[in-house]
Parts: C-alpha cells; structure tokens; sequence
C-alpha cells in the first residue's frame, strides 16, 4: 500500500531534501531527527532512506518510533551516534519525549518536520491509485490530508485502523472516545472522566495530537471518528460513553448528544435509562422523532415509571407514531394506581382518535381526562358530531391560564361560535388561537391546529388568500409536529386545488400508506378532485375506489364536509350517487343538529348542486340553490355561491343570460375559485345559441382560468408578519436563536425558520446580508 507514496510528485517537501541531500552525498554524518504525528509516513521516509544508504553501501542508523524507548536504549543511541561518523536518523512523535530523547535530539540540531498533504497531493494520489480524481477534495477533509489516512481511504484499507486504537494509551483513548461524542471541548467533565484535574488534561491533549487523529483545529477527523465507532473496541466504547453520561447527569446538566452515540449499542442499567429519559425531554421541542427513539431506548434499558411512559406516548403522537401513541396511551388508560398517567393515556388515546375521524369517541376521552386543553378539544369534537349544547359545557369549565390552554380554548370559542349566525368573526379568531399557539409551543400532541381549523373556515368562506397564509406559518413553525404537518401540507393542496392551481395542488398528493383516516380521505378526495378538474376520465375512476373507501373509514362531520362535499360531484360523475346517501344524510344531521350555520352548510350545498347538475336532477338542484339563497345574506362568499348556483340552474334549462352568468364568474374569480369561474362561463357558453353570448362567455371563460387577482406584493418591513418583525429585532439585537426563542416562547429551530422566510421575503442573498437590511429598516420600521 504505501507504495503509492514512492509515486513521482507525492512526497513532503522536507522529507524530498533530506532525500536529495542522501542520494547526492550519502557518505555525509548526517545527524537528523524526523518529527510528525502518527500516519504523517515517517516509516516510510526511514524506509526509502534505507533503501539510498544500502545502494550506496554506507551503514546508517535509522530509529523509528524513538519516544518508545526507555532512558537506557536512548543512552545506548547516543553513545553509537558519538562513537560513529556514520549517518544517524531518530523518527518520533512529536509528544511524550523524555528528558534523554530530547537532549539527544537538540544535541542533532537538525529537524525534518513532516506535514500532511494538500489537496493536489491528495488528487495525484487518488489518480496512482485508480480512483475518480473528483473524490480528491472530499477525501481531503476526511482525513485531514494525513498521507496514511488518505491511503486507507483510497484503499478501502481502514480495518488498519483497528491495531493502532488497540495499542493506544488508556487516558489518550478514553479522551478520544469523548471527542467522538462531542465532549472534547469540556475540561471539567474530560477530568472527570480521566481521574485527573485541569492542569493534567494538556500532557492527554498532546498525546492524543501526536496519534495524528486530530486535525489542526484539535478536533477529530472525520475518518478517525468513523474508525473509533467501527474499529474500536465496543466495550471500551460503551463503558466510556455510559461514564460520561453518568457525569453529566449528575451534574444536571445536558446529555442529548452523548446519549445520541449511545442509541444502539445496546446499553442498559439504570444510568442507561436515566440518560435516555434526560435526552428524549431535551430532544422533544426539536425532534419529536428522535425524542421518540431515545423513549423507547429507556424502555429497553430498564426505566420504567408513569412519566417515561407519558413522554414516550407524547412523542410517539407528536412524531406521527399513532400505533405506538394509542398502545401506550390504552395502556395507561388500564393503569389503577396512577391517576395522572390515566389523564394522559386518555388525552393520548383521545388525540389519535380524532387523526381516525373517531370524533365522538375521541370527545368522551378528553371530557374524563381533564388536562391542559382537554375540556376545549373535547367541544371542538362534540360540535363536529353537532351535539353543541355539549361542546358550550365542555367550555363552561375555565382551564389554568397557560397559553397553551389559552390557544386551545380560544380555537374551541371560536368553532363553537362559527355555527351561530354567520359565524362572520370566526377566522380572525382562529388566526388568533394560531399565533397564540405559535407563541406557546405544542407541550402535548393536538388533535387538530388552529391553523387546520382557520384553513377550514377560509376555504367555507372564500378566504383562500388568508387560508393559505395561516397554513404557511404552521408548515414553517412545524406547529403540531409531524403529526400535524400532513394534515397542514394536504390542506394547502386543497387551498391551491380550489384557486384552480392544480399543478401547486398535485404537489401535496400523498399515497394512502402511513396516512391516518381523516388525511387519507383529504389526501384521496384531493386526487379525485384534481382528476376531475383535469377531465381525466380514467384518473376520476382510478381515484374513486381510494376515495369512496377512505370515506368508509371516516364518520361524517362538520370538518370532513369539503372532501364529502367533493366525493359527492364525483359519485354523480360515476353513477354511483346512491352510495353516498347515507354519508350525506348522516352529514347533514350534523348540520342539522347545529341549525344549519351558513359557513359550514353553504359549501355542502355548493358541492351537492354540482352533483345535480351532472345528473341533471332539476328538483335536488332547485331545493340546494334554495339553500343558498337563504344564506346570501351572510356575505359575499355565500352570496356569490348564491349567485352562481342561479347561473347554474338557467344553464341548465337553457336560458342563459350572459351578462348575468359573466358577472357571477367575475365574483368566483375574485373570491379565489378561478376553476369554478371559468367553468360556469364555459358551459353557459356551450349551452347558448346566441352567438354574439356565446363568444362573450367563451372569452370570460378563457380570462378566468388564470389565478384570482391579487394586491400589490408588499416590499421592505411591511412584508413581515408581527411575529417575524419581533424575530427580526431580536435577532439584529445580538440574540442567538435559541436566546430569541425563550423570549418569544418558542424554539430556537422555529426562530431558524422565520429568519429563512423574512431572507425570502427581503430578497436577501445570506445571513449577513440579511442582517445588514434588516439593521439599516428596522430604525425606520420602529421610528
């Protein structure tokens, strides 16, 4: 192997002199120490010298690995050297010397001092080897250019490493174990663990540079940290890491990290347990999954108790791991000696049941388990199944003020009240209870967002534009974990499928596998719906099955009445009307129950004269055009569907006034529902047999097909958010993420996702570009 480094152009500068100098005048008395860290080729360089001096027929001395002798082998060196002109070469590491090899190494006066190579070397030595030169600048950082490393890196070779770490010092090993975990830089907890103080830590640091492992900024290289957790020995690996935890532990301070190098080795014991439960709470705002696997760790290492159990349900649900939330949630519920871990078992249980469309059931368990938010989630599931008077005394209980009940509370207010009169201030108080909740964080898993619930009532109310907005922040914000992101990203597909962007809309589609029951018949009915759009008669009857069947799994309720609504057009489309029946009598018992509020029963209405009007059932069209008449008087939205559903109806007997059909389309393409605007006005076009209408409706039709019109694109400080402005000042103000997070009770990761956006939304090519616009607008902006 190390045959690659005697290729022509591979060798240090240093070392290339010093084998000049012997192949020119090889009787000289050299006297030469050769000083670099460990795979830096000082065997190799002995080797060539070797080779020059056995040529020329001159007996050298040639000693490698020097700081491993003793004071007497040393001594023995010294007196050879003194009694011989003949060349004398000393190779070493350049730490752990001793007083004898360092005066004897002065007493040279000469010192060849190898380094690693650059990035050409490294590619000349990539292309010897018959590698892809492109490889070179990523095998470069890998291994620091250290010439052995780079070699095994080529080669394939790195199982070598497995001897060196084999031979290497106890307290140089432990310490590099440490660093491979992330603990290098920590002096207190590094003499912790070496049974030493502060002052003893520099001889270890320099022991452990001398192994070459470390780059020049003392941190491991890439490939030495890879040969630590491959070819080191397990057991030292696991009883290091474990010792480390124990100290931070108890310490009280962070574990995340270090745990994370214990996930999979199969570590167990009570300190285990403990450092898996530590690193699953600090891991729960970031990353619900990984909070979820160290849970789960715990449970195998031996920990055991209602608040691992708790936890670990909460980040299963949070992480989207319904069938593991549901096992633990159920089993807690079956729990008699802990009241409280019943609680939670029955917000858990409650929580997936209402991701399975299980509304009425879901209520029941939030109503017993009496948590935070609990009594507000349990009439946000009660209105859903139309029992109102139930939800208004689920409410009547007041919660303990945290923001997170506050959010929650103010979200149920706000649906409780959408179904009395026309509900008209319901989506601002949602956006309210959104950003309320934004501010708060998630502490347990939602059975739906504020941001779900306001994207709802925006596409009931042809607020598409605000609807899309409020969905943004929460995909953004991660609001709801993964558990809700499905739920958000699929809602969004709906909001653009609606403003007729069908290619924007196809990009939330999602195939039915990990998709609970209330996202799968979204998810289905949007693929149905874009089929439809599309007039793509094989891929409406592809996606009817999927959709009909996930309306099965569904129950009927006032949140579900959009993909009804849209499975309804569909069914009427295949003939299969009949089928449905019974969904859509059940869905309108609901609105029944609730006394038909405008905002939830207009669109059902919209979605059902549609239905008509494909089979041209003139009496069912008549009675929903009825409906939405009497519900014009609420606003603009349902006086529009009003509207059209009148043009609809002369379209459908005939007699099409085009100035009235024109004027209709006009207001659908305003409000959003650009694919529905123009469709009207193309079929009023076809059905007319006035020529001069017939080319007013097609060319209406051709104009309404694009996107609804929209204001001017706000610049500077006026297209933030509040709370984006409020991240902004913070962060101009010299605070970290995380520093800017606490102030704003939120997570350092969702501040990282609100400076993405404002850099979005001010054009800004990086950071510091970023910072330097918002520093020169926000004077101006607070002034």
């Amino acid at each position: 192997m190390n045959a690659l480094l005697d290729k022509p152009g591979i060798i240090h500068p240093g070392a290339r002199r010093l084998l000049d100098e012997v192949t020119t005048a090889p009787e000289l008395p050299v006297r030469v120490t050769v000083v670099a860290p460990g795979g830096h080729g000082k065997t190799h360089l002995l080797g060539q010298l070797g080779r020059h001096y056995a040529d020329a027929g001159v007996e050298a001395l040639l000693v490698d690995d020097a700081d491993q002798l003793d004071d007497d082998e040393i001594a023995k060196i010294k007196a050879q050297a003194e009694e011989t002109t003949a060349p004398v070469v000393l190779a070493f590491r350049p730490a752990a010397r001793t007083t004898t090899l360092r005066v004897l190494a002065d007493s040279f006066g000469r010192s060849v001092a190898l380094g690693a190579f650059g990035v050409d070397d490294v590619r000349r030595l990539v292309e010897h080897a018959g590698g892809d030169v492109a490889m070179a600048e990523d095998v470069h950082a890998r291994t620091g250019g250290v010439p052995g490393f780079v070699l095994r890196a080529v080669t394939g070779r790195l199982a070598d490493f497995r001897g060196e770490l084999e031979q290497l010092d106890d307290d140089v090993h432990r310490y590099l174990i440490a660093a491979e975990a992330g603990a290098g830089r920590n002096l207190d907890l590094l003499a912790a663990l070496l049974n030493c103080d502060r002052e003893g830590l520099p001889e270890v640091f320099d022991s452990a540079r001398a192994t070459g492992l470390l780059g020049e900024d003392d941190v491991l290289l890439p490939i030495a940290a890879e040969a630590i957790r491959t070819w080191g020995s397990p057991g030292r690996r696991l009883t290091v890491l474990q010792r480390l935890v124990e100290l931070q532990l108890r310490d009280g301070l962070p574990v995340l990290e270090l745990a994370r190098s214990l996930l999979g080795t199969g570590s167990s014991g009570a300190s285990a347990a403990a450092a898996f439960e530590a690193a699953a709470r600090e891991a729960m705002s970031d990353d619900t999954k990984l909070a979820a696997r160290f849970y789960e760790a715990a449970s195998e290492a031996g920990g055991r108790g209602a608040a691992l159990t708790v936890g670990w349900a909460h980040a299963a649900a949070l992480a989207g791991d319904l069938d593991t939330a549901l096992r633990l949630g159920d089993g807690m519920l079956g729990s008699t000696s802990d009241t409280d871990a019943r609680a939670a078992g029955a917000e858990v249980a409650a929580t997936v049941l209402a991701h399975r469309g299980e509304l009425a059931h879901s209520a029941e368990l939030y109503q017993w388990s009496g948590r935070a938010g609990s009594k507000a989630f349990a009439a946000i599931a009660l209105l859903g199944t139309g029992n109102l008077e139930a939800a208004r005394g689920a409410l009547e209980t007041p919660e303990v003020p945290t923001l997170f009940a506050g959010a929650a509370s103010r979200m149920a207010r706000a649906v409780t009240d959408s179904v009395s009169g026309c509900g008209a201030e319901t989506l601002s108080a949602l956006l309210g209870a959104a950003s309320m909740l934004e501010s708060a964080g998630a502490p347990a898993p939602l059975p739906d967002s504020p941001a779900a619930l306001a994207a709802l009532v925006g596409l009931h109310s042809g607020e598409l534009a605000l609807a899309e907005s409020v969905l943004r922040r929460a995909v953004d914000g991660r609001i709801g974990g993964d558990l809700l992101a499905k739920r958000h990203r699929l809602l969004l597909g709906w909001v653009a499928m609606t403003a007729g962007d069908l290619k924007t809309a196809a990009e939330a589609l999602m195939p039915p596998d990990g998709l609970e029951a209330r996202d799968e018949f979204f998810a289905a009915t949007l693929q149905l719906g874009l089929a439809r759009r599309a007039s793509d008669l094989p891929g409406l009857q592809r996606s009817w099955d999927r959709a009909y069947q996930a309306s099965m799994r569904q129950q009927p309720d006032l949140y579900s009445l959009l993909p009804l609504g849209e499975l309804a057009i569909a069914a009427a489309r295949g003939g299969a009307g009949a089928k449905l029946a019974g969904q859509l009598e059940r869905a309108h018992s609901v609105l029944d129950a609730l006394g038909n509020p405008p905002l939830w029963t207009a669109t059902l209405r919209w979605h059902e004269l549609h239905a008509a009007i494909t089979v041209e059932d003139h009496a069912s069209a008549g009675e929903h055009l009825a409906a939405l008449n009497d519900f014009a008087s609420c606003g603009r939205y349902p006086a529009a569907l009003a509207a059209a559903a009148t043009g609809w109806l002369a379209v459908l007997t005939g007699t099409v006034d085009p100035e009235a059909i024109t004027a209709s389309s006009s207001e659908l393409h305003e409000l959003g529902l650009c694919w529905d605007a123009s469709r009207l006005a193309g079929q009023a076009a076809i059905r007319t047999s006035d020529r001069k209408a017939m080319v007013q409706l097609l060319e209406a039709a051709r104009q309404f097909q694009g996107r609804a019109p929209e204001p001017a694109a706000p610049t500077g400080l006026s297209a933030l958010s509040e709370r984006e402005l409020e991240v902004a000042r913070l962060v101009v103000d010299g605070l970290t993420y995380k520093q800017a997070g606490s102030k704003l009770f939120i997570s350092g990761k969702t501040v990282e996702h609100h400076m993405a956006r404002i850099r979005g939304k001010l054009g800004a090519g990086d950071r510091r570009e970023l910072l330097a616009m918002l520093r020169e607008l926000l004077p101006a902006g607070e002034g």
